[in-house]
């Protein structure tokens, strides 16, 4: 139907790239002529959006994270959350390597779950006007991770040690946060969870998950650029990796999106919820509290995040 941005310049640009055209906020929140909405505004509209579908009986799909105060994200679900479909982007979900896992994982080809490991590095850390207003790496990097946890084990995390360290620019100290953690979650049967999480890294975007369960092992491995290996003598060349997280997740985004709008023509359910990201979100705050405590710490989820 169309693009709203604050900037009129923007969303103009980008409308006529796509095909569609620039309008205001009350035409995107507009029943009469819109079926649904996509919030990808910037993180501090998110609730305010939200709260305005929901009055309008939209569907929506919202980037994450509902909000960076847990207590007001509680707040916005308690309202909203029962007036129809709403989905937060844990895109992570919609890799083709990813779902794969899950799907093995879950129907029981490696037995029970005992570890599992993952690895979320990207290659250069963002600027730190972004840093300063991002909730921090747990908030804004691992989360995507904690949800993938909970989503392939089946399992609420029951408490979170963390430890972090920087090595970029000392200013990161100064906004109390970290570019380099290791986060280590304990679920309710017993499995242990690791993951390792970076902001710069020397050659590229890396991603991995591997899950050793009792029965055997099963990887979702780094995925390069291609899949071209030169031999030569003493020494094999191969594709590396991808030169950002956007390359490398890109098509998660279609994907994502297509399971968004085919769930509401077919009237399924759509996930991940905002319930969901409540209990993705609370991980967070408690490995948050971890690396400044330096204590294992319990995660707290909030009573809406229960039933979802």
């Amino acid at each position: 139907v169309g693009i709203h941005d604050p900037d009129g310049a923007r969303a103009t640009d980008l409308a006529v790239r796509n095909g569609t055209r620039a309008i205001d906020v009350d035409e995107a929140f507009d029943p009469s002529s819109v079926d649904a909405v996509l919030i990808a505004s910037s993180t501090d509209t998110h609730a305010t959006h939200l709260r305005r579908a929901a009055a309008a009986g939209l569907p929506t799909l919202c980037e994450k994270p509902i909000d960076l105060d847990l207590g007001h994200a509680v707040e916005v679900v308690s309202e909203v959350g029962s007036t129809g479909p709403m989905m937060v982007d844990f895109n992570r979900r919609f890799d083709r390597d990813y779902a794969e896992l899950h799907r093995a994982v879950r129907s029981g080809e490696v037995g029970n779950v005992e570890l599992v490991s993952m690895t979320t590095r990207g290659p250069a850390l963002p600027p730190l006007e972004y840093i300063a207003v991002s909730g921090g790496q747990m908030r804004d990097q691992t989360v995507h991770f904690f949800d993938l946890a909970r989503w392939i084990t089946g399992e609420d995390p029951e408490s979170v040690f963390a430890a972090g360290s920087v090595f970029t620019d000392p200013r990161m100290t100064e906004l109390g946060d970290v570019d380099t953690s290791v986060v280590t979650l304990r679920m309710p049967g017993g499995t242990l969870v690791q993951i390792d999480s970076a902001r710069r890294i020397a050659y590229g975007y890396d991603e991995r998950i591997e899950v050793l369960g009792s029965e055997g092992l099963i990887e979702a491995g780094r995925q390069r650029v291609g899949s071209v290996t030169r031999y030569q003598p003493g020494r094999l060349v191969t594709d590396g990796m991808h030169a950002g997280w956007f390359e490398r997740v890109a098509p998660t985004y279609r994907k994502a999106l297509d399971h968004f709008v085919d769930a509401l023509e077919s009237g399924t359910p759509v996930g991940p919820t905002l319930n969901e990201a409540l209990k993705a979100q609370a991980i967070a705050e408690a490995a948050t509290r971890s690396l400044s405590t330096g204590d294992l710490e319990t995660v707290n989820y909030p009573a809406l995040a229960t039933a979802g």
